[in-house]
């Protein structure tokens, strides 16, 4: 996967995102249903521990979810399946930092936080759903931010992405930026599924602990009536 047409991201995936994965993975962020919430846990568990080995000591950062999404859900996916993976003791030698944020488009998009330049926004009342790969690029690009509490945590620190399912891979690009931007050391992405772009002639492209990060999980448990 490219990041601004020169870096090749690496990326994993536990499953293909298609026919029960990706049933599963709707109803899950729909629901957030606990049954399916320990399954897709233990899947994102095994894609970690495959795509890392032995190396201990890497930061997690999980993409955030937009401000309509969390309010919508009242909880983070990934969050939630990260603080799952925790409570089975199964992030030993990770530390999970909450380190993005979603930003505001300024000015029609001219100009995002950091100086990053933007493009004007797509206008898609379905989110991303139905965009091509160049779409979805500029409707996320200058998106994301470092939180400057967490830059300490990130910065010179080797660093994975984690997410729930890789479309085109616009959104890991635009955190690898922000990540990047923030100092932090990009080794790669690992997401839950991942599925043929839209514009892709259906080629899926190709993919191979500490108290902070227990903060961070802490937030997102799962509420009393879910």
């Amino acid at each position: 996967m490219d990041v601004d047409g020169s870096v090749i991201l690496p990326v994993v995936a536990a499953a293909v995102y298609r026919e029960e994965m990706a049933q599963a993975i709707l109803t899950f962020k729909r629901r957030g249903q606990h049954q399916l919430e320990n399954a897709l846990a233990k899947g994102l568990g095994r894609a970690l521990r495959s795509s890392l080995g032995e190396r201990t000591n890497v930061r997690l950062v999980p993409v955030p979810s937009s401000a309509a999404a969390y309010r919508k859900r009242g909880f983070s996916p990934v969050h939630l399946l990260l603080h799952n993976l925790w409570l089975h003791r199964e992030l030993a030698g990770f530390v999970v930092v909450d380190a993005l944020t979603k930003t505001s488009w300024l000015n029609g998009g001219t100009m995002a936080p950091g100086g990053v330049a933007a493009l004007p926004r797509v206008v898609n009342n379905n989110g991303q759903k139905g965009l091509g790969r160049g779409q979805r690029a500029r409707r996320v690009r200058g998106s994301m931010m470092s939180r400057i509490t967490r830059r300490r945590l990130i910065r010179g620190q080797p660093c994975i992405i984690v997410d729930d399912v890789l479309t085109t891979g616009a959104t890991l690009a635009e955190a690898a930026r922000a990540l990047h931007a923030a100092g932090g050391i990009v080794l790669g992405a690992v997401v839950l599924s991942a599925t043929s772009a839209p514009d892709a002639g259906g080629v899926v492209p190709e993919v191979r602990r500490g108290s902070d990060g227990h903060k961070d999980l802490e937030k997102n448990k799962r509420r009393k009536d879910e």
